[in-house]
């Protein structure tokens, strides 16, 4: 069975069981979570005709929001430490071919560089919404984590553009 009914009342519960509403910041916070996992996974489809190297790590990215959206469900999973360093290694890593940064640019040059700006401006919401829930309710490591993964997919945009060969766009003001 796909359905069970008993959210009909506008009340669901997490991992505790125990029910929160469905407008509630905690499940703002898990509904903006598996909402860019799902994009992601968008993403990582892509990504196998274009850049086979960032397959792999939107899947661990994928499989790391899920311990997130455990953790604010009320389970004891906690993101370990090393996948932050990860992040931060990935990001020097396709970080250290690209121009420096002088002034904002506007999205877009590949498809898939346009689909990580998206990404990335939904995992910038989903911190948002994971930071709203409090210091007590979420684990320092999964703060810096959602930090670190907003500059991961803008580097991976800039990235995917500059392995095609396209410049960078500034706005026009």
């Amino acid at each position: 069975m796909f359905y069970t009914g008993r959210g009909d009342n506008g009340r669901t519960s997490v991992f505790n069981c125990k029910k929160f509403s469905k407008s509630s910041p905690r499940i703002e916070a898990l509904g903006a979570l598996d909402e860019l996992n799902s994009f992601l996974g968008v993403c990582k489809t892509r990504s196998k005709n274009v850049e086979h190297s960032v397959f792999n790590i939107l899947e661990k990215v994928q499989n790391d929001l899920f311990v997130i959206q455990a953790e604010i469900g009320g389970t004891k999973k906690r993101l370990d430490k090393f996948r932050i360093t990860e992040l931060e290694r990935a990001i020097n890593d396709f970080g250290k071919e690209l121009p420096k940064i002088k002034k904002f640019t506007l999205s877009g040059g590949t498809e898939f560089s346009a689909l990580l700006d998206y990404a990335r401006a939904v995992a910038r919401r989903v911190e948002r919404r994971v930071v709203g829930l409090g210091p007590k309710k979420v684990n320092l490591e999964s703060l810096k984590y959602l930090n670190r993964l907003s500059s991961l997919l803008y580097v991976l945009a800039r990235q995917a553009n500059n392995n095609r060969g396209i410049k960078e766009k500034k706005p026009r003001y």
